[in-house]
């Protein structure tokens, strides 16, 4: 019973896919409005609105994207007309490239520190005087996620006063600090310590990477560029596997890890220095000669005054206070958009993935991969493939296509499992069967459920209340992943992996159709052609001008 229980806490520390945020997680700017009509959105009748048109100035004039057809099942997406090369290679995604890679260092970050727990935790335990103990070492790892939900929560308020760039230099303090306080740990309080400030810094920063990538990458590359913020937590997890390998020969190796995860901070404070802000935020603060000279360099010349002309509609059109309010979540459309982003990490969580990552390492054991880490760097390897191609299809297929597809492949491998393990076959054939459904659904939720969940939701927010949505998006993230870790082992040791798993798969499809009926399409939309859209109000005192 208390090696269940310990196997039980220790499942809290698995990777938790979103960045992500997620992690997960990057199209056109000046697009119609038909198509968007006919999706609906959420159950009580948000739909991306038709507002009335403005003539646009005649050097824009031949950007426009024609108009889209009704979102219906089969119909094309537009054709690409603005951002890119017809015939040569297309590097308009370049000048924005490296701002990107320096915020999406924190999510290489949040991958190191969801390893670099799993392995050493029976050191840590043997040094500190906690070996045996399943409830302190499960206090140890559940901790972290206890800092995160507090630092989602209070990342909204960070951002909107000071803007992204100083949210994240401000916030690499924890980061460093508990990474420190933990490689010198002494006593259990001091890993404690350390555990929630690293919590605390990831859970901002869960929250800040996709609402920086969402608001500086151009409207063509904005789903390509969010979904690195994923792949930087698929090498973060397989960064801290590899460096693991000598904790099973030096008791002590724990402590040079920890030190180690010092260093991203440092990078990420160094680098902001030298990276742009929000235009976004910029335009909002009044700071409008600098959202125009950051347009300029990351999104080109020739799309600067059409971006401010739209930003300072929107803040025109909303209140004029740069701080937003909690309450302010009460009101519509925010309500039901904070709705569909906690629905999306509801399901997210509990079709399953850390269920089905933590139970991996059984099902490989079955097959004779005994080496645990050996075990972690193939479930590894198959996230950052998915990762992959996330990255070339988010900007071709679009947010909902991959989402839809991505839980209906979960779907399928989870009851691939099932028929594995239900039915009477060859053993070999079984395990193989398997390890299939296994790898399969890892890499079909890096594809989509991964990075799109964390890429639309602050896309489909709107400027002023995206921190505070985001925030409350992933506290609801980090609940349930809570929920899964806790309850998993206990709910397969009462019902059975099948049942389990078949739970998972259900989950997954219902997800599927979820994602089908209630979101929209928001590639090669900008943010705010989505908010206007979206927002009633925005297009009442748009006819009113």
């Amino acid at each position: 019973m208390a090696t269940a229980a310990a196997a039980a806490l220790a499942l809290l520390n698995r990777p938790c896919g979103a960045v992500p945020f997620t992690l997960p997680s990057l199209p056109h700017r000046r697009i119609g409005s038909s198509r968007l009509r006919g999706d609906r959105f959420f159950s009580l009748d948000l739909r991306l609105r038709q507002s009335k048109p403005k003539e646009p100035p005649p050097a824009a004039a031949n950007k426009q994207l024609p108009k889209l057809k009704a979102n219906e099942p089969g119909s094309e997406d537009p054709p690409s007309s603005s951002g890119g090369s017809s015939g040569g290679l297309d590097l308009g995604w370049l000048p924005a490239f490296p701002h990107v890679l320096i915020a999406s260092m924190s999510n290489f970050l949040f991958g190191y520190h969801i390893g670099v727990m799993n392995g050493p935790i029976v050191s840590i335990a043997r040094e500190l005087g906690f070996e045996g103990n399943p409830i302190i070492e499960g206090l140890v790892v559940s901790i972290f996620i206890a800092g995160a939900f507090i630092g989602s929560i209070s990342c909204g308020s960070l951002v909107d006063r000071l803007g992204c760039r100083r949210t994240f230099q401000i916030d690499t303090v924890p980061l460093i600090l508990g990474a420190i306080v933990s490689a010198q740990a002494n006593s259990l309080d001091e890993i404690l310590l350390g555990r929630f400030l690293v919590g605390l810094g990831i859970g901002v920063n869960t929250v800040l990477v996709p609402i920086y990538i969402s608001e500086v990458a151009p409207t063509k590359y904005r789903g390509s560029l969010g979904t690195i913020c994923q792949i930087g937590t698929c090498l973060g997890i397989i960064a801290s596997l590899y460096l693991g390998i000598p904790s099973e020969d030096d008791p002590h190796w724990w402590r040079t890890m920890l030190y180690i995860a010092s260093v991203p901070g440092f990078i990420i404070t160094l680098g902001m220095q030298f990276a742009v802000d929000s235009p976004r935020w910029l335009c909002k603060v009044g700071k409008v000669g600098d959202a125009r000279e950051v347009i300029s360099n990351l999104w080109g010349a020739s799309e600067v005054d059409k971006a401010i002309e739209e930003f300072q509609s929107v803040i025109k059109s909303d209140r004029s206070e740069v701080d937003s309010k909690w309450s302010e979540l009460l009101e519509e459309p925010h309500l039901r958009v904070a709705c569909i982003g906690g629905a999306l990490f509801v399901l997210q969580q509990f079709a399953g993935i850390n269920g089905v990552l933590y139970f991996s390492s059984l099902t490989f054991q079955d097959v004779g991969i005994t080496n645990g880490a050996l075990a972690s760097l193939l479930v590894g390897l198959t996230n950052f493939a998915g990762a992959l191609c996330a990255l070339y299809l988010m900007d071709s297929q679009g947010r909902k296509r991959l989402l839809v597809g991505s839980y209906t492949g979960m779907a399928a491998a989870m009851f691939l499992v099932v028929y594995a393990v239900s039915f009477p076959l060859d053993e070999d054939l079984s395990h193989s069967l398997s390890i299939l459904g296994t790898l399969m659904y890892i890499f079909t939720f890096a594809v989509g459920a991964g990075p799109v969940t964390g890429i639309i939701i602050p896309e489909l927010s709107s400027t002023r209340m995206r921190g505070k949505i985001m925030g409350f998006s992933f506290s609801v993230h980090w609940v349930c992943n809570f929920l899964v870790g806790l309850f998993f082992l206990e709910l397969t040791e009462t019902y059975g992996v099948k049942s389990v798993y078949g739970g998972f798969g259900a989950i997954s499809l219902l997800s599927a159709i979820f994602a089908y009926y209630f979101i929209v399409e928001t590639k090669g939309r900008s943010l705010e052609e989505i908010e206007m859209s979206l927002n009633p109000n925005l297009q009442g005192r748009e006819r009113d001008n």
